[in-house]
């Protein structure tokens, strides 16, 4: 047996099951061997060996996958050789069944495609179409369980699916145990090793369960008593804000990182509705002006009550990074949030919506992508990472690449899911204006144009995440925390606007906090 292989899917295997915090060492040594041999070792298309192409495909997908989300550089033809091999192709396509685990490890790699990758495109588009013809067809296959999984992949990408979720799914799969399949056999883990992993899983699981019930139990206070949760108006949305951070950071990015997220998300969605449907006019210039000042002089009702909670949680971060970092970031949080509120301001108030103002596409993504307000939820919890934003240079309205596409990502995702509702209330969205810079084109080719602009900007963005490491940029955590909220921007986006929705999330919340496990036949 190919020990590599092994590895491989071992490393796969623990992710998967979000126990890859507790093997660390483990699996970075093992993937520093496997990088080693990869890159001396002959690709499959000059080897022409093609003795067994199913376990050949599983590896370089799996090896393609993990080495990429560990910052290493692995060329796209190392996975693609077989879309330069028409009697390869041909074998998949004959052999389909048999080849399932190994044609959905591939899609999977391909999630992590970064701009003029085209064979990595090609080789998506070709397994994609594998796996939707095994979905389709009604054999015994399916009763394995794994053509569940698949379905669910095509359905669901990797970029809106939530980490713990993913876990759970897995944990709770009879199948997870398969490392690839044959024609005639599967191969498994040792019952006795994945019998002692499952029940690390199901500890792990249920340990995040019990400290995201007492986080969330103490974030929602912290709402209710700083006015949040009894406003009169808009979206109260406590639960859901937590429930997506704490769904997609793992659990060593402290407690605070997670609860301070998620005080900042319940702040802007009760500030960014007042804005959009309370306020009036005057009050939308005075919250403003009083953010600018940082005094809540001269306010009252729910200016003052937003503008109390902002300035307590401000103080709180400003606290918490002193007494971790030596450092006061007061004048860094006052100047982004201000940034936050004035183009709230913006939109809403004179110039725009209630002016008649009606922006260039370029006029309002510069206004959006701030107002979508993902950097100012990630930036001042950064500084709580190890390590620390503390060695970078980072000002308000000067960002780098990374946190630039991270607010330009939600904004057109948020733009594509509410331009019917925005279109009502008579307010910009770039989905509208795209049409109306362009009269001959309607509503599909507008969705159809930013969702290009949407799959460019995401491989860019995943490219810094994963492999810019230059002098100067953001620590490596601060990055993957970036990656964190644009993925649940991503989750409320993806196919409809689940964040406005009061009912559509709610079993996933109950799966990710509330409910156990459900195991079956593994947990004997």
């Amino acid at each position: 047996m190919d020990e590599e292989l092994i590895w491989l899917c071992l490393v796969n295997h623990l992710q998967r099951l979000g126990l890859a915090d507790h093997f660390t060492r483990e699996i970075e040594d093992n993937l520093a061997m496997i990088y080693w041999n990869y890159k001396t070792r002959e690709s499959p298309e000059k080897s022409g060996n093609n003795a067994d192409v199913a376990i050949q495909l599983h590896k370089d997908s799996l090896a393609f996958r993990l080495l990429r989300m560990h910052g290493y550089t692995v060329s796209p033809g190392r996975l693609c050789w077989f879309m330069n091999n028409e009697k390869v192709r041909a074998h998949i396509e004959e052999n389909h069944e048999y080849l399932s685990i190994s044609m959905l490890n591939v899609y999977r790699a391909t999630d992590l495609k970064f701009p003029g990758e085209d064979k990595l495109e090609e080789a998506r588009s070709f397994s994609r179409k594998v796996l939707e013809k095994i979905a389709l067809k009604d054999t015994s296959f399916g009763c394995t369980g794994l053509k569940k999984m698949m379905e669910h992949e095509l359905r669901f990408p990797w970029i809106a699916r939530l980490d713990r979720l993913d876990h759970r799914a897995w944990i709770e799969d009879s199948n997870n145990t398969i490392l690839w399949v044959g024609k005639t056999s599967s191969h498994r883990l040792s019952t006795l090793l994945n019998k002692k992993l499952l029940q690390l899983a199901v500890a792990e699981y249920e340990f995040r369960q019990s400290t995201y019930r007492n986080e969330l139990e103490e974030v929602t206070r912290w709402s209710k008593s700083r006015g949040m949760s009894d406003m009169g108006f808009g979206r109260e949305r406590t639960t859901y804000c937590y429930f997506a951070i704490a769904s997609s950071i793992p659990l060593p990015y402290d407690s605070e990182v997670r609860m301070i997220i998620t005080k900042s998300a319940v702040v802007i969605t009760i500030a960014d509705d007042f804005y959009d449907t309370e306020a009036s006019f005057d009050e939308l210039n005075s919250l403003t002006d009083a953010i600018a000042r940082w005094d809540a002089k001269g306010l009252s009702g729910h200016s003052k009550t937003i503008f109390n909670a902002l300035d307590d949680l401000v103080t709180e971060i400003v606290a918490k990074v002193l007494h971790q970092n030596g450092i006061d970031i007061t004048f860094f949080l006052q100047q982004t949030w201000y940034e936050t509120f004035n183009s709230w301001l913006v939109e809403a108030g004179a110039k725009w919506s209630m002016g008649g103002f009606v922006p260039s596409t370029e006029e309002y993504l510069g206004t959006g992508m701030v107002s979508i307000a993902l950097h100012t939820l990630v930036l001042p919890a950064s500084y709580l990472l190890n390590p620390s934003l503390t060695d970078c240079k980072v000002r308000a309205g000067e960002y780098q690449p990374v946190t630039k596409l991270s607010m330009l990502i939600p904004r057109l995702l948020n733009d594509i899911q509410s331009y019917q509702k925005e279109q009502e209330e008579g307010k910009m969205n770039y989905v509208l204006l795209y049409m109306r810079e362009n009269p001959g084109a309607d509503i599909e080719d507008s969705t159809a144009y930013v969702r290009e602009i949407l799959d460019n900007k995401w491989g860019e963005f995943l490219q810094h995440v994963l492999m810019d490491d230059r002098l100067g940029e953001l620590p490596k955590a601060s990055k993957f925390l970036h990656l964190s909220c644009v993925k649940v921007f991503q989750m409320f986006f993806h196919s409809s606007n689940r964040y406005d929705s009061n009912m559509d999330m709610l079993q996933d919340i109950q799966k990710a906090i509330y409910i156990p496990l459900d195991i079956g036949s593994n947990s004997k």
